[in-house]
């Protein structure tokens, strides 16, 4: 698309969105409440621990796990454990060489004292055991309870850690602290013990579950209760002793793994802090860089650039954190996938809109667009028509519409680089133009451009256009471009450049939209009548019947043409009502006058749609039968284009009626492309000459030879001929010299009432008798 074609087409989707920076502002403050109050806590779990499989790595076999499991709450036969058994597990991995000995058991209160003395004495004789302390925190940090050990034991033991995390809503622990506050003292966690890195009460760090779980060396309390573990496992490592059987508790969920006992979490926290201090980012470093990601998408107006800038920048997000994250620097992703996924929609729906709204070859603007378009109310609208588009697109090859539209586009556009093009299809374009501005001159130098052939795929082509004018109103745009579009037919017919809307016209066609409405109901009120046209003999010149035709004479717009009611009805499959009424009240007609002693006969028009009607014979026989009529005496006219129709389902139907004794008329013959051999297939009686040869014989030679050999023609066939159209004493007597049958035309007489046709075959047979 050339230039302007381009400019035009970014402008009037433009006009069609919303601003895009106030898209992003809003993503943008939406975002922001949904980093903060943390709404994307329930996916950003999963996201992270599909990323960690990035970096799935094994434990440091540093520290040992001691499980209190299934297996030692058997040996020992009861729960809680008499507390001689932690002494005994203390003396045992402190003869195994252990370097500390974590226990993540609560010992609160007293039990037996000579159970809780012979744990203390351990205890001291260890030297290297460290006891848990917990405080459960509420919001705000402030601290709503403590859990520590006994005083004698806690004096006993070489220290105090904390135990205490924070998870969420699956029990999955979120963040450890580093230390914790206990009865006013700094009290580290064990995971800050254990690696030895410590860090201000109040500081938490991401453990990494990275780390597989399965890897970290584990022994059974059972096991070390008999001595029977080997020391080389214990020695010079740390040791957690924690309980892993389901029914004590104290199971939390690790991801990608499943549910474990609490023991395993603390060695997970001390494995990430011997590797590198663990730092969060959050969610603002990817929450920007979604931000300009959208920024990006919005500046563009191709819709596989804004997906393939957002589709990245997704990508990014969800799978880019595993490279820091492999390093304990973690990031959060839903505030970022949140706006994302929040512009790719408002994208996604505009893209969706537009799509409505612009042509698909040529991507303009189309003619819903300009519907839609609430500035174009005040403005004149232009329209412009090219004539023969679609013959046009006919015949070129394929794909090469948009060349032509191009070509169009290119010369439309001279002088309008402010305004929107509109197109919509079968080459119709439309814009919008201040209603002040002189543009008649621009219309004239518009039309000469087109008068150069256009050149599409090696192919000169001559270009046809019109243009129409609807220079404001209240109307509704879609009423107005009508209009518009009316107005250019209008001026193409009348051989104009352009042409003005007339608002008459809209009345007009109002009234031509109600016809068919007003014409079954005009035939029930009587509006609708009969007019006979005489025909004469002219061998004997006597009238020997004549052609019924229907008139309108509406109450409030006096007649009606017959050519206007008639072909509408025709047109819109309306026909059969009028034709049974003209066959009622001309059969009727018919029949009065041959009951006088007349020899009468009645031609009806016969429109091709009735063909196809398999019941219209079985009622021009029921209209024959009542009213007593000759079926020879009854003619049906039918145009040479219908008769003529390559139809099986026509001859059938012109057949049928033949055999029932009604004749039938080739009308308004010479018109059509009939051969000798259709005039032989077909079972006509007579042929109808078209008056437009017949009132042109008497100048005409070429029409008078025409007229001749059709007779001719006819004769030969056994058939009569009546000319229509005998306007002067002339024409009449060129008939009579080329041995025609019978004329019909205002030399022979108007169309006239039943009343007066009857006084006029009276009047007839008077002047024959004197």
């Amino acid at each position: 698309m050339g230039r302007i074609s381009a400019h035009v087409s970014k402008r009037s989707k433009m006009k069609s969105e919303a601003p895009p920076w106030k898209l992003l502002l809003w993503t943008a403050v939406a975002g922001i409440i949904f980093g903060l109050i943390g709404a994307g806590e329930i996916v950003e779990g999963p996201l992270r621990t599909i990323r960690n499989t990035f970096h799935w790595h094994k434990a440091s076999g540093d520290i040992v796990l001691v499980q209190i499991d299934n297996q030692a709450l058997r040996k020992v036969g009861r729960w809680p454990w008499p507390r001689r058994y932690h002494a005994q597990l203390a003396d045992r991995l402190t003869a195994a060489g252990a370097k500390r000995i974590f226990f993540d058991i609560t010992f609160v209160g007293t039990t037996d004292p000579a159970e809780d003395a012979a744990f203390a004495h351990a205890l001291k004789r260890s030297g290297r055991t460290i006891l848990p302390t917990r405080t459960l925190s509420g919001p705000n940090g402030w601290t709503k309870s403590e859990t520590t050990p006994l005083p004698d034991l806690a004096d006993a033991a070489q220290g105090l850690g904390t135990i205490s995390w924070h998870y969420n809503f699956q029990q999955a622990v979120t963040d450890i602290p580093y230390a914790a506050r206990a009865n006013g003292k700094v009290v580290p966690s064990y995971s800050a013990l254990m690696s030895g890195r410590q860090g201000p009460p109040g500081t938490t760090f991401v453990p990494d579950f990275s780390l597989d779980p399965k890897s970290i060396p584990t022994v059974s309390a059972a096991d070390v209760l008999d001595n029977t573990v080997d020391r080389k496992l214990l020695a010079g490592k740390d040791v957690v002793i924690g309980w892993t059987a389901e029914e004590l508790g104290d199971q939390f969920f690790v991801p990608g793994t499943g549910r474990m006992g609490g023991a395993y979490i603390h060695i997970i926290g001390a494995e990430t802090l011997k590797g590198s201090r663990p730092f969060n980012l959050g969610w603002i470093p990817l929450f920007l860089l979604a931000l300009g990601a959208s920024a990006a998408a919005l500046t563009r107006r191709d819709g596989r650039q804004q997906g393939a800038i957002l589709g990245t920048a997704a990508i990014v997000c969800l799978f880019g954190p595993a490279l820091p994250e492999s390093y304990h620097i973690y990031l959060d992703v839903t505030a970022a996938l949140f706006v994302m996924i929040v512009i790719s929609t408002a994208l996604g729906w505009r893209r969706y809109r537009v799509r409505g709204l612009v042509n698909p070859v040529s991507n303009l603007p189309n003619l819903s667009a300009l519907r839609a378009n609430r500035d174009g109310k005040k403005q004149a609208l232009i329209a412009a028509r090219i004539l023969n588009y679609e013959e046009i697109v006919a015949t070129l090859p394929p794909n090469s519409e948009r060349q032509l539209i191009d070509q169009i586009v290119s010369r439309l556009g001279v002088g309008m680089s402010n305004r929107t093009l509109y197109q919509g299809d079968g080459g119709i374009f439309a814009w919008f133009e201040d209603s002040r501005a002189p543009f008649g001159n621009h219309l004239d130098a518009l039309y000469s451009l087109f008068r150069n052939p256009a050149r599409v795929a090696g192919l000169s082509m001559d270009l046809s256009v019109a243009f129409g004018v609807e220079v404001g109103s209240s109307r509704s745009l879609p009423n107005r471009l009508a209009s518009a579009l009316v107005a250019a037919e209008e001026a193409a017919h009348d051989g104009l450049k352009w042409k003005f809307h007339d608002p008459e016209s809209l009345q007009q066609a109002s009234w031509k939209l109600s016809i068919l409405s007003e014409l079954d109901s005009a035939i029930d009120r009587g509006e609708v009548w009969v007019a006979y046209q005489p025909k004469l003999d002219i061998a004997t010149q006597r009238i020997i019947g004549a052609e019924a035709l229907a008139r309108w004479t509406h109450p409030e717009k006096g007649p009606i043409a017959a050519s206007e009611f008639v072909a509408a009805a025709e047109a819109h499959d309306r026909i059969g009502k009028l034709t049974d009424f003209v066959l009622e009240k001309s059969i009727a007609a018919a029949a009065g006058l041959n009951k006088q002693g007349r020899d009468f006969e009645i031609a009806v028009n016969l429109s091709a749609r009735l063909l196809s009607d398999k019941g219209f014979t079985l009622r021009v026989a029921a209209l024959l039968a009542r009213h007593g009529l000759d079926p020879a005496h009854l003619t049906l006219e039918l145009t040479e284009t219908a008769a003529l129709a390559d139809s099986g389902e026509s001859l059938e139907m012109i057949t049928r009626l033949r055999e029932l004794g009604v004749r039938i008329s080739i009308d308004d013959y010479g018109t059509g492309l009939s051969t000798l051999e259709y005039l032989k297939k077909i079972p006509a009686s007579e042929i109808k000459i078209d008056q437009s040869f017949v009132k042109a014989m008497v100048d005409n030679r070429s029409d008078r030879l025409m007229v001749q050999s059709t007779i001719g023609l006819a004769h030969s066939l056994g058939r009569k001929v009546v000319a229509e159209g005998v306007e002067q004493r002339e024409i009449l007597d060129l008939l009579v010299e080329m041995e025609c049958d019978i004329a019909q035309g205002f030399a022979i007489g108007r169309p006239m009432s039943l009343e007066s046709l009857a006084k006029r075959i009276s009047a007839d047979r008077k002047r024959s008798a004197a």
